[in-house]
C-alpha cells in the first residue's frame, strides 16, 4: 500500500480501516516530507497490528527525483495530501502562500500520482483512492485559492478515470466537506457538517470495496454543492461564501 500525506489523521485513519478490516500488506510506503513524526505511526503500526511499513521521504515543495520512488509498488494508493493555506485578504496576494498552495494540490502532486498510476496501467491492476474537496466544485471567495487547485485535482482525477477505466485500474475521488483535521483547526466548523476522520475512513473504505468513483464523506455535502453550483452567477458574485 501506498500513502501520500501519511500524516493526515484520515489517512491514518484510513490505514488503520483497512487493517481492522484484515487487509495486510508486505509493506506500508508512507510517503511524507515529515518523517520524524510519521515514525511514531509506524512504532504504532508494528505494535497494534503487526503491519511492516517503510518511510518514504517525499517533499511536493522541492524537485522530486523519481528514480527514488522506482522500488515502490502496490495496487493501492492512498493519497491525502494537502495544504489549505491562507486564503484571507492577509495571505490572498501572498505568493509564496499562492504557490504552496497550488503546488501541494495540484502541479507537483498531479505528476506524482501519474507516476503510480502508470505503474499500475502496465500491471492492469489497482486502486488509486485521492481526496479533493467540495471546495473545488465552485470557486467562493472564502477559499477560491484553495477550490481551484482542488477543481483542478478532480478533473485530473475525472480523465484519469476515463483512461484507466479499460486498462482495469480504479480511480475513487474523495469530497470530505468539512473535516474535524489539525489542517482546519480553530475554524468556526457547523458540526452537522463536519466529520471525523473515522468517519471519512469508513465512508472511504465502504467506497472503494464497492468501487465508486465519487464518495462525499457526508451525503449532505452533495446536495450543499448542488444547490451551490446551481445559484446563477449574477446572484452568485454578491454571496458572502
Amino acid at each position: 500500500m501506498i500513502v501520500l500525506g501519511s500524516n493526515s489523521e484520515i489517512a491514518q485513519a484510513f490505514i488503520e480501516k483497512v487493517l481492522t478490516e484484515g487487509e495486510r500488506f508486505p509493506v506500508i510506503y508512507l510517503l511524507t516530507s515529515n518523517p520524524e513524526i510519521t515514525e511514531r505511526f509506524i512504532k504504532h503500526l508494528d505494535v497494534k497490528y503487526l503491519q511492516h511499513a517503510e518511510i518514504v521521504h517525499l517533499d511536493l515543495e522541492k524537485k522530486i527525483d523519481f528514480n527514488q520512488l522506482d522500488y515502490i509498488n502496490s495496487n493501492l494508493l492512498f493519497c491525502a495530501t494537502g495544504f489549505l493555506g491562507e486564503d484571507s485578504e492577509k495571505g490572498l496576494y501572498n505568493l509564496k502562500n499562492t504557490e504552496k498552495i497550488i503546488d501541494i494540490n495540484y502541479a507537483k502532486l498531479v505528476p506524482v500520482l501519474n507516476y503510480f498510476a502508470q505503474k499500475m496501467e502496465t500491471k492492469r491492476s489497482g486502486t488509486l483512492i485521492v481526496l479533493s474537496s467540495v471546495a473545488g466544485e465552485r470557486g467562493r471567495q472564502s477559499n477560491f485559492i484553495y477550490g481551484s487547485a482542488k477543481a483542478g485535482m478532480t478533473a485530473y482525477l475525472s480523465g484519469l478515470r476515463n483512461y484507466l477505466f479499460d486498462k482495469k485500474v480504479h480511480v475513487l475521488t474523495v469530497k470530505p466537506g468539512f473535516m474535524a483535521t489539525k489542517m482546519t483547526e480553530g475554524l468556526p466548523l457547523n458540526p452537522k457538517l463536519t466529520a471525523t476522520p473515522k468517519q471519512a475512513a469508513d465512508c472511504i473504505y465502504k467506497a472503494y470495496k464497492s468501487k465508486k468513483d465519487v464518495a462525499y464523506v457526508l451525503p449532505i455535502w452533495f446536495l450543499i454543492m448542488t444547490i451551490i453550483k446551481n445559484i446563477p452567477e449574477f446572484i452568485f458574485k454578491k454571496l458572502k461564501l
